[in-house]
C-alpha cells in the first residue's frame, strides 16, 4: 500500500500527454495531490501548486510519484537529484516506469539507509494463487472494451464516484499502473505470470458484503490479438455479475493493429457474456460507456442517444456526463 498524500513529479515532460499518470491522479484523487514538482523545460501543468521537496513535506506529502513517462520508460539522470532529495526528506518513491527504481543502485542504497520504500508498481508485490473459480460473496462489475484505451478505467472510477454519491457500497479495483497510483493499491496485471492472472483478480476481489460492488478496472480487449489474454483473466478471475461495454466510436482500427477493425458493441456483448457465464451464469450486461472526447457536445449527445436506442441499454459518456445511469443500473 502506498503512503499518501503524494507530490506529483512531472520532471521535464514535453507536453501534457507525457504526464498522463499524474493527470489521472489529479483528475480522480485530487485530495491526494498536495502539489506538483516541475523541472526546467517542463511543458505540462496540472494547475495545482508548484512545490519544492521541503514545501511538499511540510504539507504532509508521504510519497513522491513519478507521474511522467518518457520514451522507453527510463529514469532520467536529470531526475535523480530530486528523487534523492525526496528520500532524504523522508518520502517514499513510486513509479510505473519500465526502468525500475530498485534497479538504480544509488536510489536503492539511499532508500535502505533512510528506511524508505521504493514502489515499482509495474511489478507484483504478492505471490498470487492459481484461480479456483469458487463463488465469492459480494458483487462485481467489470468494464470490457472493443479495444485497448477506450475508457475502461475512467468508466470504473466514474461509477465509483456516482455510487458513493448515492450511498452505495463500491470500491474501484485497480489492475494497471495508473489505477494503482490513483488508489494506492491493486494488481499490476500485465506483469503477472499467465497462470496466476485470474488468481490475482480473485485475490483482488475477495468476499465482501452482499450489497458491496467491486468495480474492476478493465484491460485490453477480447478482440485484440496482442492483449486478449489479460481480458479473459479479468473475466474469469472477476466472476462479474455485471458488464459495462466500453467503446471509442469511429476508431479506424484496433490500437497498434492496423489490419484489424473494432468489433461492434453487439459482438462485444455476445462474446463477453459467453465468456463471463462460464464462471457466473447470472452475469448481465447493464450499460454502455462511450468515449466521445473527439466529438462536440451536440454530436456526442446524438450519438449516445442513438447507441442507447440501438442497444436498449443505459448509455453515457461517464467522464463527460457522469455515470449516474450506470450506477442506477446496479442499484
Amino acid at each position: 500500500m502506498l503512503e499518501t498524500p503524494y507530490l506529483l513529479f512531472l520532471g521535464d515532460a514535453p507536453d501534457s500527454l507525457a504526464a498522463k499518470v499524474a493527470q489521472g491522479i489529479k483528475d480522480w484523487r485530487p485530495e491526494l495531490a498536495v502539489g506538483q514538482l516541475r523541472l526546467d523545460g517542463c511543458n505540462a501543468n496540472l494547475k495545482i501548486p508548484d512545490l519544492t521537496i521541503e514545501e511538499a513535506k511540510a504539507r504532509g506529502a508521504r510519497t513522491l510519484v513519478i507521474g511522467v513517462a518518457n520514451r522507453g520508460g527510463v529514469i532520467s539522470e536529470s531526475w535523480k537529484a530530486v528523487l534523492k532529495e525526496a528520500l532524504e526528506a523522508g518520502m517514499d518513491l513510486a513509479s510505473g516506469l519500465h526502468n525500475l527504481l530498485r534497479d538504480e543502485p544509488e536510489l536503492a542504497q539511499l532508500a535502505a539507509s533512510q528506511g524508505r520504500k521504493l514502489h515499482d508498481v509495474r511489478l507484483p508485490s504478492v505471490k498470487y494463487p492459481i484461480a479456483n473459480g469458487k463463488k465469492r460473496t459480494g458483487k462485481r462489475c467489470l468494464a470490457v472494451g472493443t479495444d485497448c484505451s477506450v475508457g475502461k478505467m475512467y468508466t470504473a472510477l466514474s461509477m465509483e464516484k456516482a455510487m458513493h454519491e448515492r450511498g452505495m457500497k463500491a470500491t474501484f479495483r485497480a489492475t494497471g499502473q495508473t489505477g494503482i497510483l490513483i488508489t494506492g493499491d491493486g494488481v499490476p496485471l500485465d506483469a503477472v505470470i499467465a497462470d496466476f492472472m485470474a488468481g490475482s483478480i480473485e485475490y483482488l476481489t475477495p468476499d465482501n458484503d452482499p450489497d458491496h460492488w467491486d468495480l474492476i478496472e478493465g484491460q485490453g480487449s477480447l478482440f485484440h490479438a496482442s492483449y486478449s489474454g489479460v481480458t479473459l483473466a479479468l473475466i474469469h478471475g472477476g466472476q462479474p455479475d455485471a458488464l459495462i461495454l466500453c467503446d471509442e466510436p469511429f476508431r479506424p482500427h484496433m490500437r497498434g493493429l492496423p489490419d484489424y477493425t473494432l468489433p461492434s458493441l453487439e459482438t462485444l456483448q455476445d462474446v463477453a457474456l459467453q465468456m463471463a457465464r462460464i464462471v457466473n451464469p447470472d452475469c448481465k450486461v447493464i450499460g454502455v460507456s462511450l468515449n466521445t472526447s473527439a466529438m462536440d457536445d451536440e454530436k456526442a449527445a446524438a450519438y449516445i442517444a442513438e447507441v442507447e436506442q440501438r442497444m436498449q441499454l443505459p448509455t453515457v459518456d461517464p467522464f463527460r456526463q457522469g455515470a449516474g445511469k450506470l450506477a442506477d443500473a446496479l442499484a
